[in-house]
């Protein structure tokens, strides 16, 4: 039977090209974003859904659209990630920052990630589902001009954990994929930066990341060859996490 997957930001790099790379191996996807529709084009079983994943009732319909029509979740990606509209310094940093970037990319992660493993308890194949979040190397990497962001981003580390720990009596694998540079409209403001860092040799692999790169380890860990895994980060990130002298 065809598996179905839950993908969030999907208009973004990262969620596109997940998108893309689940479609293409078959498996049918339902993807969750803030704009009205999407821009590109997905070759594939792709179901849209607009919603904004602070929201309790954008997930709660983002979960009911793929169960309704499926039956079943058998993957869960969570993309959808914000940085601040404003780098500010730790020391200024605002509560309304704070709770924007804390709403979609903790809170709203969270619940949904609850939401999609009470449906896939309920499935009836033995390998009930598998859910890949995607953090950052800001989990363990200290920028005080984003706290907030670093923050999130820890949380989603723990979050995986937890979830690992709590549905393995399930059958339910729970990883994460920690980026690093990656090219992105995120990173397109400081590309500058980064492009000197990387020249300097802040990374053994010399290169911007894609969203493919991403993409690729993602359905790594939920196209079932990796069934003994769970509660795992996996650093897609260049190198960046080796210790250097």
């Amino acid at each position: 039977m065809k598996k179905i997957a839950l993908v969030t930001g999907v208009a973004g790099g990262i969620g596109f090209a997940t998108a893309e790379i689940l479609l293409k191996n078959g498996i049918a996807v339902v993807g969750m974003d803030v704009i009205p529709e999407m821009t590109k084009e997905l070759n594939g079983e792709f179901t849209y859904v607009k919603g904004d994943l602070s929201k309790k009732e954008d997930r709660d319909n983002f979960v009911n659209t793929a169960v309704e029509k499926y039956g079943k979740i058998d993957i869960l990606v969570n993309v959808a990630g914000v940085a601040p509209r404003v780098r500010a310094d730790l020391l200024t940093m605002t509560e309304e920052s704070y709770d924007f970037v804390m709403d979609i990319n903790i809170k709203g992660t969270l619940f949904l990630t609850q939401a999609v493993a009470n449906v896939m308890i309920k499935n009836e194949s033995e390998s009930k589902g598998s859910i890949v979040s995607i953090s950052s190397m800001s989990a363990y990497t200290s920028s005080t001009n984003r706290g907030e962001y670093c923050i999130s981003k820890a949380g989603v580390s723990m979050m995986t954990k937890l979830f690992a720990d709590r549905l393995a009596e399930y059958g339910i694998q729970v990883n994460e994929v920690r980026p690093g540079i990656i090219a992105t409209g995120m990173t397109s403001t400081v590309k500058e930066k980064y492009d000197n860092l990387i020249n300097g040799g802040l990374l053994p692999i010399k290169r911007w990341g894609t969203p493919e790169d991403v993409a690729s380890a993602v359905y790594a860990l939920c196209n079932g060859a990796l069934p003994y895994v769970t509660g795992q980060s996996i650093d897609v990130d260049g190198g960046f996490h080796i210790q250097r002298l």
